[in-house]
């Protein structure tokens, strides 16, 4: 499996033979190309069209975040799998209502019943979660007669807002109380958190997009407008509740993170360089996680699974079978 390459150091990424090189005032690092399927920068890092030129050509995406976490923008090279066939597949299903609303609904009912198993997972840890659970299966069932995505995204939004009245009691530190979910910038510690988390995360749904013929502008349950990207929004959906807010549970429940890994300004919370790479180290670990996959009968990394998702939804938009969301089973 090719790695992702994470930049936090200032310096210059560039090309030297045929190979990566990172350079900074400290020292110089060759990286194996070969082994390299995207790179995140954190730091102030110069580019230039000669390293640019060979990314595209070993098809490569960056992606930049800003000095806070917040994802910028990617360098998304050529694609070299899209298909006209898909792309007009996927418009189509976007502009038939009735087919965007199909996709979008199983999406939500996908990401739904991840935090369902979320919440029933510490509920047997005895995490005092009974009543958001019972709130939460009581919106699962009004899904079904979403008539439009406007109040299907208003049904995600009420599920995800009951969701995150557990994480008080999941994580039961007061130097990490949820609040209310607030971005950009984000007014707590645990916000924060889940704002770096979910950054990351649609990046990685975005690389893996780019290894599919689909088109990643496209989504359903994302309006597509004049927003970039849309598909890889909606496929963080489903990945969230399993991926990022675990390993967030995980990193504040072992200590792995306290209040002293974040900075204050008047920008808003930040956490700092050693958190930061303490989180995707742990992110890099679960994706290489592998789970007896049921429906194939093998062994999949949570990073193949996402892919996998996109197969799936491929042969949904060509007819070949109905799309169902990917549940956690634990």
């Amino acid at each position: 499996m090719k790695k992702t390459l994470y930049i936090f150091s200032n310096g210059e990424l560039v090309r030297k033979d045929n190979t990566l090189c990172f350079e900074s005032e400290e020292a110089k690092k060759f990286i194996p190309v070969e082994d390299t399927g995207e790179i995140m920068v954190f730091g102030e890092v110069t580019v230039n069209k000669k390293l640019l030129e060979f990314l595209s050509q070993k098809e490569i995406i960056l992606h930049f975040f800003s000095h806070y976490g917040y994802y910028m923008g990617s360098f998304y090279p050529r694609e070299h799998l899209n298909s006209g066939y898909m792309t007009l597949k996927q418009a189509e299903h976007y502009l038939d209502e009735e087919k965007r609303l199909t996709i979008a609904r199983e999406i939500v009912y996908g990401a739904a019943r991840n935090i369902r198993q979320v919440l029933k997972y510490y509920q047997s840890r005895e995490k005092n979660v009974n009543e958001i659970l019972k709130s939460v299966e009581k919106l699962l069932e009004t899904i079904n007669e979403c008539q439009d995505t406007t109040s299907l995204m208003g049904i995600e939004g009420n599920i995800r807002d009951q969701y995150y009245k557990a994480f008080d009691n999941i994580i039961g530190n007061p130097d990490f109380v949820f609040q209310v979910r607030s971005r950009r910038p984000p007014k707590n510690y645990l916000n924060t958190l889940i704002s770096f988390g979910n950054s990351l995360l649609y990046t990685i749904c975005l690389s893996e997009i780019y290894k599919t013929h689909m088109d990643p502008r496209i989504g359903y349950l994302h309006a597509t407008n004049f927003r970039r990207f849309t598909l890889n929004l909606d496929l963080a959906e489903i990945f969230k509740p399993i991926i990022i807010d675990r390993i967030i549970f995980t990193l504040i429940g072992k200590k792995m993170i306290t209040k002293q890994d974040f900075d204050q300004d008047t920008e808003g919370i930040m956490l700092k360089e050693k958190a930061k790479k303490c989180f995707v180290e742990e992110l890099d670990e679960k994706l290489k996680t592998t789970i007896n996959h049921r429906d194939i009968g093998r062994q999949v990394s949570y990073r193949r699974l996402i892919r996998l998702e996109l197969y799936k939804i491929e042969k949904h938009l060509i007819g070949e079978k109905e799309y169902n969301a990917f549940i956690a089973r634990w």
